[in-house]
This record gives structure tokens, sequence and C-alpha cells, in this order.
């Protein structure tokens, strides 16, 4: 073989190589090997004249270096000029219910027609159900399909040169706003509107709303099609919709994006103690005895941080039960709640504690430090008898003892030192964490308790929530919400498989007052076996009443046609029988009560999911329910189309994905770095195989003239 054939032999095989590190990743020591091939072929002279060739094309400008007064997002054309997005939030409260329009306004500053893709969060439980398209002075109301007819409409709508905008589901917190055919300097604003309930604990009253959408770990190993996206995520075998929950995010030195004004009207129905924004400084206004306007001090904030509201009622005035009624084609529905008599303490328990606290890159900055916080504020309660561990996760899982220790000075020394140590790095692979801490090998409490802090900042919720059903046994799940823009769907339903409670930490300086709040709990007496009797042929949602803790109501919705005059609510305390009477007369009539009882069946039905043609009843079942009340749902979108073409059929249309910011207190470098920390395994292997086919072409490159 001559000196030309064993080059290209030896090339060939390098590209084949590589060409299987692009579809298999490769290990460590292979990694160093490449890195250190490429290295020398870049500093030989062959490769200084490529790279000196190539110079232009390999040199691009940071996006905060161009201008500030543009928003531009890197795609594979460039830079291009993203839509711009300005939204208004309105909040009208009247009782423990809340009614939102939230307003986004879409604005193209480009010289191209394009379609602009916002990835953005609601509350968990919100029950989406109007949306409405504004092209100057015209209105255009949308519909409700079921998901792949709208998306077909839309689709439709979009090739066809008209203005078109859809609202799709992706989590119950997360949802995807599409809106095509904006012209050059054009605005089309869409607007959505949700219910809500207000959430009711220990006297207070709150009302989170989620204003932008954390970056999430994806999990899996295997690059699936799965379902398209503009997401940085890449849709794998755990995660098959990653690419439509992972919405470009913008660098903290490149400014923040999306501004967003809120007001909040209040009606509580009773004299107020107080209201308290968590984290946003704001102006109250008392309009009546029990009315108020709140606003955002600051005007537009960036989108950066959840916002919470809480208020209080003067001592006394607090009610002990409210029914909110509507009446809704040929039925009466309701929506009830009912504050059972304090627990007390639960008495002398031994109890087996198990903290488990994200390490992850996502916990990067202020949220591990909140979270050191909270956990060393924990050991604090423990007592003579109890026995304890302590569990960190990131790319992998470690607890400080091989198995739960007595309570001891000498192991609470351990732990307080073991917790001063731990650093936010890697990703979230939380599942065997998860599953780690739901196991025991011994009996020897009384009770048993999780307590999860993590911002749940993970794609895979799913698999979570069936881990937590197959293992939790007699283990009770708190969950504890870190950071300023936690998972509150992941949060919320894995305490309420885990029949325990939730708590959010979004500033260190409230994790004395929260984690308070907590032990409460956790050293109450829980109230079981609720029963709500009396309603007859009534839909009662959730049917299986959980478990209290200390301070909690007990809230349900009911369908009937005609509402029963009383229900009798029982149940056990410590073991002593309680029980109520429950007289449904006055009330409050409420328009939207029917909705949030058909999104409560909605969640319920999600629940109970399994697969093949129990699967596809519930899929159907949830269609027709949601068509019936108008909601979106994971199968049903919501769907406005301009009949006024806006472009010729042949016209170029750009898609272009709307970045968000990097949660308040994130630091991107643990998040993304050089290589993302919290991003996906499948990802890291793209990555990877990239940089062998790189180095292979480099290698023709270099060897061509051989």
């Amino acid at each position: 073989m001559n000196k030309t054939a064993m080059v290209k032999t030896r090339n060939r095989s390098f590209l084949i190589i590589a060409a299987h590190c692009l579809l298999h990743g490769f290990s460590a020591g292979m990694v160093a090997s490449i890195l250190l091939s490429l290295l020398v072929l870049l500093l030989s002279p062959a490769a200084g004249a490529m790279t000196a060739d190539h110079e232009d094309a390999l040199t691009m400008e940071h996006p905060a270096d161009v201008t500030r007064g543009s928003l531009l997002l890197k795609t594979a054309n460039g830079l291009e000029h993203a839509p711009l997005l300005t939204t208004d939030v309105l909040l009208t409260v009247s009782g423990l219910i809340s009614r939102a329009r939230l307003q986004q306004k879409f604005i193209n500053e480009s010289d191209d027609r394009v379609e602009a893709i916002y990835v953005f969060p609601l509350p968990d439980d919100a029950a989406v159900d109007s949306l409405r398209m504004i092209i100057g002075e015209r209105i255009i109301e949308g519909r409700i399909k079921e998901r792949e007819a709208a998306k077909k409409t839309y689709e439709q709508a979009k090739n066809s040169g008209q203005r078109a905008s859809l609202v799709e589901q992706e989590r119950p917190n997360i949802f995807t706003t599409s809106v095509a055919n904006i012209g050059p300097g054009e605005t089309v604003t869409v607007v959505i509107e949700f219910q809500q309930s207000v959430r009711y604990d220990n006297g207070q009253f709150s009302l989170r709303f989620p204003m932008v959408v954390a970056p999430r770990f994806i999990p899996g190993t295997q690059q699936v099609h799965g379902f398209s996206g503009h997401g940085w995520g890449i849709n794998t075998d755990e995660v098959d919709d990653a690419q439509r929950i992972t919405p470009p995010v913008r660098h903290p030195d490149a400014g923040t994006v999306n501004p967003l004004t809120l007001e909040v009207r209040l009606d509580s129905g009773f004299a107020l103690q107080n209201i308290m924004s968590s984290y946003h400084a704001i102006d109250i206004r008392q309009n009546a005895n029990t009315r108020y306007t709140i606003t955002l001090k600051d005007g537009a904030v960036p989108a950066n941080r959840d916002f919470e509201l809480n208020w209080r009622a003067v001592p006394g005035e607090s009610p002990r039960a409210a029914l909110f009624s509507e009446r809704h084609g040929q039925n009466h529905y309701a929506k009830i709640m009912v504050l059972p008599p304090a627990t007390g303490a639960a008495g002398a328990l031994r109890r087996q504690v198990i903290f488990v606290i994200d390490t992850s890159g996502s916990m990067g900055g202020a949220s591990i430090r909140q979270a050191r916080a909270a956990l060393l504020l924990a050991l604090q309660r423990l007592q003579a008898g109890d026995t304890f561990n302590v569990i960190q996760f990131n790319s992998r899982t470690e607890s400080l003892f091989d198995r739960p220790e007595a309570v001891s000075p000498q192991t609470l020394r351990s732990a307080n030192a073991y917790i001063q140590r731990l650093h936010a790095g890697g990703g979230t692979v939380m599942l065997p964490a998860l599953e780690q801490s739901l196991s025991s090998s011994t009996k020897d409490y009384d009770v048993r308790q999780v307590i999860f802090l993590t911002d749940g900042s993970v794609g895979n919720e799913d698999a979570l929530f069936e881990s937590i059903r197959r293992h939790i046994g007699d283990t009770r799940l708190f969950t504890v919400g870190i950071g300023s823009a936690p998972n509150a769907h992941f949060m919320r339903r894995a305490s309420r498989f885990g029949r325990g409670t939730y708590t959010y930490i979004g500033d260190v300086n409230e994790v004395g007052e929260r984690m308070q709040a907590l032990f409460a709990k956790l050293e109450s007496a829980v109230m079981t076996g609720i029963r709500v009797q009396g309603a007859g042929q009534a839909e009662m949602w959730p049917q299986a009443i959980p478990d209290l803790y200390s301070g909690e109501p007990l809230m349900f919705t009911l369908r009937a046609g005609e509402l029963p005059g009383s229900l009798n609510v029982s149940g056990e305390i410590a073991g002593q029988p309680w029980s109520s009477e429950l007289v449904l007369d006055g009330g409050q009539d409420h328009p939207g009560v029917a909705r949030l009882w058909a999104r409560q069946k909605i969640a319920a039905l999600m629940d109970q999911r399994g697969s093949g043609n129990e699967a596809e009843q519930i899929r159907r079942s949830i269609i027709e329910l949601a068509l019936e009340h108008h909601l979106v749902s994971k199968y049903t979108s919501l769907v406005a189309v301009d009949v006024t073409p806006a472009r010729v059929r042949e016209a170029l249309l750009k898609s272009l994905p709307v970045p968000v910011n990097l949660p308040h207190g994130w630091d991107y470098d643990k998040v993304f770095g050089k290589l993302p920390q919290t991003a996906t395994p499948a990802t890291w292997n793209m990555l990877a195989g990239l940089l062998c086919l790189l180095t292979g072409l480099v290698l023709l490159r270099g060897r061509r003239h051989v």
C-alpha cells in the first residue's frame, strides 16, 4: 500500500470511529485522547491554515456585544431578531377563587414575517378556558379542539399566510403559545384566561403566579423522534417532549427580557390583618372594607421568579367554612371548604426522618444556601429516640450514613459538618435518590418521614410519580420547593402521592418561618379516614379525601342535578373520632366553579392513567370533559385563526422561540457552563460525538496534501 493509500485508509478509519462516537458517545479516557489529538492538530501549520481560512465563519459576536436594544437569538442561520414580548397579568380574587387574565404582546422588530413560540408557566392547578387574539381593532376568539385537530388547524392557517395562535399544555404548569405570521413591525396580542383556587393554610391565604420556566434536567440515553419543538433539550427515551419544555435561556450578561406587569384585585370577604408579597415590592390601595388593589411597586419587572401574595384575616374573622356555587347546563356545581379543629401535638413518637437534598447544578447560587439553611434547622428538631439520615443527589446519589442512625451529639455533629460541605454541581438524577429514601430496612419507628428539598427542575415527572406510588409504603413524603422558580407541579403531586405536604422557600430570609410551619405539621397529629356523606348522586372530587395536617382545610368540589341540603364530614384525629355537619345554604354564586370541578376531575383521571385500553378510555374521558367545559388539557388545545391572509403562501416564514430569563438567584455556569451540567446525557453524547467528527474532519483536511 502506498503512502497516499495508507493516509486515506487511516482517515477513513478515523471517520468511522468518529461516526461511532457520534452515535454512541464515548468514555472519559477517549475524551482526553481526542482533545489531546485535536490540540496537537490545531497547533500544527496545516491546522493553523484551516483556522485562518475559516476565521470569519467561526467568529460570532456575543448577543450582549451586538446591541442591548434588540433581542437576538442564535440560530442555525446566525443571530436572528427574536420577537419581543411584554406580559400584563390581572388577577381578580373573590374569596377562595381567582380569575386571571394573561395578556401577551408579541412584537416583531425584524424585516421578516415570523412565527413566535413562547414556552411559559402557569399555576399547576390553572383551568385555562379562554383565548383571544387581537390584531389592531380585530378580536378573534379561540376555540377548544382536540390537540391534534387544533394543531392541524393552526398549521393550515400558518401555511396559508393567515395569522393564527395556538395554546397547548405541555405539563399542568407549562404551556406553549404559538403565533404565526407576525409581520415586520407588527404587534399581535394573545389574551389567555384561567381559573385558579386560592391556597389556605394555618390561617393564611396565598396566591402564587409563576413567571418563568426554569431549565429542566432531561434524563435518558437514547435520542428519539418524540414531539418536535424549538428548545435546547433533546427528546430521549425518558422525556420524549424535551424540546417542548426547554425554551432557550437568555444569558444574564445580556440583560433581562420579557417585562411583566401584575395587578391583583382582591375581595377577601372579611377584614384583613395584613397583605404581604414574598418576593416583590408592592403598592396596596384599599378601595372598600374588604376590597384592595395591589400592584408591583416597580411597574414592569423581569419575568424571572414567582410572584406570591399572602393575606391574613383579622383574628376571629377567618371563615371556618365556605361555599361557592354555580349552575352550568343542567347541573349545579359547588366548591366547599371546611376547617377541622386543630389537631394538636402527635405525642411522643419515635420518628425515622430521611432528609434528601438536591445538590445538582440548578441548585447553584442562592438555592443551595437556602437548602443548607433549611436542612440545618431541621436537624435541630430531631429528638432522642429518633433515627435519621441525609441523602444528597446530583449526577449520583450519596448518603451520610449506610443506614439511618440514632440521634446523638456525635451523629448530629457529623450531619452538620456534612451539610456545611455540600455544594451544587452536576445533573439532577433524582430517581435513585427518591427510591433510596423511600426504602426502609428497619421497623424501629412509629412514623417514617422523608423531607425532600429540591427545585424540582426535571422533565421526567411521570416516572418519579410512578416510583413514589410503588415504593411509598407507610412513609410520608414532604416536599420543600427551593429557589425562585420551583416546579410546583412536581412538588404538589409528589407530596399528594406521598400523603404529605409541600412547602416553598424562595428566599433565605424565610427559611425559619417556612420550616417552622413544616415542623408543626411533622410533629402534629394527622387527621385520617376523612369521609363526606350525604352527597347522594353528586360526583365529588377528589373522591378519596387525603389526610390533613394541622392548619389545613378540607377542600372539595361537587356536581349534582341539585345540591344536597347538607353534608356530614367525619374523620379521626389521633384515634379520636370527629364529625361536623355542613349546611349547603347561602354561600356565594361564582362563575368558574364548574371549570374548577372539571379541572380537578381531569387531574384525578391523569393520575389514573395506565396503559392499553384503560389509558385510551381515560384519554377519551378527558377529551370529552375538556371539550364540554372549554378547557386546555394534555389532549385539547385552544386555537384562533384570522381569516384575513397576512402573506402570500410562498413567502418565507421564520419560526423563532422567545428566549426566557434565567430564574432569579440561579448560577448560569452551574446549569449550562461550557457543556450543560443540567442537560441530558444524550446532549453530552451528541456533543462528544460531534467533537469526534470535528477531529476527524480536521485530520482529513490536514492530511489532504500528503
